[in-house]
């Protein structure tokens, strides 16, 4: 037996087959237009999942980057691709496909892959954080995702960070997480950066580094406060770029928690795949 686990974007449709001992059997990558609307979206994830889809498929698990209503598995939104308000993606595809469907947020997809299979393995809390050009995140508690009353927890790009005091000009003043370290905020913050690598590292952005460290650092104190985690897992294009500060940002973590609060280990995940391992087991915790 196997299942599918689809992983979709703004920008791509990822599609991959595991088997029963969640080793990646084949996968398939469509490219999807910037704009494309989301039935089109949707009839192409449809053709890449049957391309997959065998005699031995038994259920298929889907990440979207979007709130997602639980359990209906009805999106609420999807700020990338537009026409997916209220789209029941869970009960299409189960015609679709014929197949036991099970949707969820994709950093939500994330986290469980870390709990389940990667550097959170093991461990009771796990929080994942993937910072590409927003920023999600996912709990995990006792190898659950932990999705709130209305399936819309960990929301964690839109915490507030500073509340009227976004780091640029703009008419949104909510100053939360996502408008401090995005991939989308940073390039706005240091404007010169050639390469999101500069966002980071060398002198292009050299003057707001600290600044950035300092931020994750008071956002981890904050999910401490809330979480007690064991493990704070980063992922995304721009969360493996903190790898090389993670020390310096634990020190000013540790600064801004209570004294005797237990410090969570801090890391980046290295699982190939994450996201779309994590659609994949989401049909191991449908039940």
């Amino acid at each position: 037996m196997s299942v599918i686990g689809v992983d979709l974007g703004g920008s791509k449709i990822a599609v991959g087959r595991f088997s029963n001992s969640w080793k990646l059997e084949e996968k398939r990558r469509r490219e999807v237009t910037p704009g494309e609307s989301f039935p089109a979206v949707f009839a192409a994830l449809v053709d890449e999942v049957k391309a997959l889809q065998t005699d031995g498929v038994i259920a298929l698990g889907v990440g979207v980057p979007g709130l997602i209503h639980q359990p209906q598995g009805v999106i609420h939104t999807t700020p990338n691709i537009p026409g997916g308000e209220q789209f029941p993606l869970r009960e299409k595809l189960e015609k679709a496909t014929g197949l036991l469907v099970a949707v969820d947020n994709d950093a939500n997809c994330f986290a469980l892959a870390s709990a389940k299979l990667g550097l959170g393995k093991g461990k009771k809390v796990v929080v994942g954080i993937t910072v590409g050009t927003g920023v999600g995140g996912g709990i995990v508690i006792d190898g659950k995702p932990f999705r709130g009353a209305h399936g819309f927890a960990a929301e964690i790009g839109h915490m507030l960070l500073r509340p009227g005091e976004p780091p640029y000009p703009t008419q949104d003043m909510r100053g939360e997480v996502e408008q401090f370290f995005s991939g989308k905020a940073m390039g706005k913050r240091c404007e010169a950066a050639r390469d999101p690598n500069d966002y980071l590292e060398g002198e292009v952005c050299a003057f707001m580094h600290k600044d950035i460290y300092k931020e994750v650092a008071w956002m981890c104190c904050n999910l401490t406060h809330l979480l007690d985690p064991d493990i704070i897992v980063f992922g995304g294009r721009a969360g493996r770029a903190l790898a090389p500060h993670l020390d310096g940002i634990r020190v000013e973590l540790t600064q801004w928690l209570l004294p005797g609060t237990p410090v969570p280990e801090l890391a980046i995940e290295t699982l190939p795949d994450a996201e779309l391992l994590g659609a994949a087991l989401l049909t191991s915790t449908k039940h």
